[in-house]
C-alpha cells in the first residue's frame, strides 16, 4: 500500500500525518479545505518544482493566493512574515480561509505562525518538502520566527489540520539538505527508541543513497515517535522537552553564525554530540555510547564539533535560550542510547570544558 497514516492524538484536534509517494496528487487537498480560499506559502526554490502540482491537488474550485518567500533561515523573521499577512489582508481572506505551507521547516514555521495570528487563528495544512520537515518541524504545532538574538523566540503553538508528507518531493532535495534532515531522524533513536537507533546504524548508507524503502521507514518511525510525544505533552511541560536534545547548543550555533552558514540539522548534529560529551563527563553516559553517537553522525556526513565560537559567546546565547528557566540553562542529556532526560542541576565544570570557558563562566546561572 502506498499510503501510511500516523495520527497525532489530540482529542478533538486530532490530525493525520499521511506518508507516501506521489500522494500529493492522489490525495485531493481540496477535500481538506473548509472555505473557498487558500493562501499557499512557499519559497523561491520550491515554487518552480512543486507549486503547479499543489495547485492541481487543490482543484479548480479553490481560490488560490500565492506568497513566495525568499529561501533560507536568515529570512525567518518578522519582516518577511509580514508578506504572508499582507497576502491574507490584500485578498480579504477570512476565518474560513486555509494556509497551506509548501516547503521546508522555515516555510512551515512561518506559514503556521501567520495562520496562528491572522484573525486570531485560521486553519493550516503542512506539505513538507524536506526530510527535516517531514520527520520533525511539520508535526507538533510549533510555529514562529527567529529574533536576531535567539532562535524561534517569537511564535505560537498552532496545530495543523493535517500533514501531507509526499516522499517524491525528496527527489529534488540536495544532498546537504538530506543529511541535515537525518540529524533529526537520529535524534529519535537517541532520546527514546534504541531499536530505531540500531536500525539506523545499519541503514545509514541506504538512507544517504535515498533507498525508497529505507527513507520511508525512517520517516514513518520518526513521525510515530514524535506523534506519541506530542500527544502526551503538547505544550512542552514535560516529556516533549526531550525533543530538544542538542538544541540548546545547536540554536546557539545558528544564532552565532547569523542563521546563514550552518543548516539547522548541521547545528543540531553538533549540538547532540556536545550533549553526549557533557553527559559522559557527568558520569551519565558510557563512553561507548558517546562514541556510537558521534560515529553515526560522522557516517551521516554531519558535524560532531561546533564552529569556532568563543565559549563566553556560546554561554551567553545558551543562557538566552527560550528553554532556560529562572536564569538556568536546562540541557537535555543522555543516560544511554534511547534514554534522555532534562537536567538543570548538573556540575558546571562539565559544560565549561565543552565550551572552553573558565569554570566559573560555565556555571548554569545566566
Amino acid at each position: 500500500m502506498n499510503l501510511t497514516t500516523v495520527d497525532v492524538e489530540l482529542g478533538s484536534r486530532r490530525y493525520p500525518i499521511r506518508i507516501g509517494r506521489d500522494i500529493l496528487t492522489e490525495d485531493s487537498l481540496a477535500d481538506r479545505i473548509e472555505g473557498e480560499s487558500v493562501i499557499v506559502v512557499t519559497n523561491e526554490t520550491v515554487a518552480p518544482l512543486w507549486l503547479a502540482r499543489l495547485r492541481k491537488a487543490l482543484g479548480r474550485e479553490t481560490r488560490i493566493h500565492e506568497c513566495v518567500l525568499p529561501d533560507g533561515e536568515r529570512f525567518k523573521n518578522l519582516e518577511v512574515l509580514q508578506r504572508v499577512l499582507d497576502t491574507a489582508v490584500d485578498n480579504r481572506c477570512d476565518r474560513q480561509s486555509t494556509v497551506v505551507a509548501l516547503g521546508g521547516g522555515v516555510v512551515g514555521d512561518m506559514a503556521g505562525f501567520a495562520a496562528a495570528i491572522y484573525q486570531r487563528g485560521i486553519p493550516f495544512i503542512q506539505v513538507p518538502t524536506t526530510l527535516l520537515a517531514q520527520v520533525d518541524s511539520s508535526v507538533g504545532g510549533k510555529t514562529g520566527v527567529n529574533h536576531p538574538r535567539g532562535k524561534n523566540m517569537i511564535g505560537a503553538f498552532h496545530q495543523p489540520r493535517c500533514v501531507i508528507a509526499d516522499t517524491a518531493t525528496l527527489d529534488t532535495l540536495d544532498d546537504r539538505q538530506l543529511r541535515a534532515g537525518l540529524a533529526e531522524v537520529i535524534k529519535y533513536g537517541l532520546i527514546a527508541d534504541r531499536p530505531f537507533f540500531e536500525w539506523l546504524e545499519q541503514a545509514i548508507a541506504s538512507l544517504l543513497t535515498r533507498d525508497p524503502a529505507a527513507l520511508r521507514h525512517a520517516i514513518e518511525q520518526s513521525c510515530r515517535n514524535k506523534a506519541a510525544i506530542v500527544a502526551a505533552d503538547e505544550y512542552e511541560q514535560d516529556r516533549r522537552a526531550l525533543l530538544n536534545l542538542g538544541h540548546t547548543f545547536g540554536h546557539a550555533i545558528e544564532t552565532a553564525t547569523g542563521y546563514d552558514s550552518w543548516l539547522h540539522g548541521e547545528a543540531i548534529a553538533a549540538g547532540m554530540c556536545m550533549a553526549a560529551r557533557v553527559s559522559e563527563r557527568l558520569g551519565m553516559l558510557a563512553t561507548d555510547a558517546r562514541q556510537r553517537t558521534e560515529s553515526i553522525f560522522r557516517a551521516a556526513g554531519l558535524p560532531t564539533e561546533p564552529p569556532p565560537i568563543e565559549g563566553p559567546r556560546m554561554l551567553e546565547l545558551m543562557a538566552g535560550d527560550k528553554k532556560a528557566r529562572h536564569g538556568k540553562i536546562r540541557l537535555v542529556l543522555m543516560d544511554a542510547i534511547g534514554a534522555a532526560r532534562v537536567v538543570d542541576d548538573y556540575a558546571p565544570e562539565a559544560l565549561a570544558v565543552e565550551l572552553g570557558t573558565p569554570t566559573d563562566a560555565g556555571a548554569p546561572e545566566a
